[in-house]
């Protein structure tokens, strides 16, 4: 089986204050029903205040993205299927 990542933006969950519990409660039932699926691996979201840092496989962390990478917000999960 493969791994896939499913991600989204942060301003993707721009929604009125009004809808927000409604779009809440609609996710986690998502989340939910992978996990009885059984296809559920992770999912998360990414901390916008926390500055990215990148680290090597030998180990050795660096400040900053990669340059040509576009900076990344927002949520993801990763289904195995």
């Amino acid at each position: 089986m493969s791994k896939y990542l499913i991600s989204f933006p942060s301003k993707a969950m721009t929604v009125p204050a009004d809808q927000l519990e409604e779009v809440g409660n609609d996710a986690a039932a998502v989340i939910e029903a992978a996990k009885a699926a059984g296809v559920y691996v992770f999912a998360g979201g990414i901390d916008e205040s926390v500055p990215p840092v990148r680290v090597s496989a030998d180990g050795t962390a660096t400040a900053g993205g990669y340059p040509w990478a576009p900076t990344l917000d927002g949520g993801f999960a990763v289904l195995e299927l």
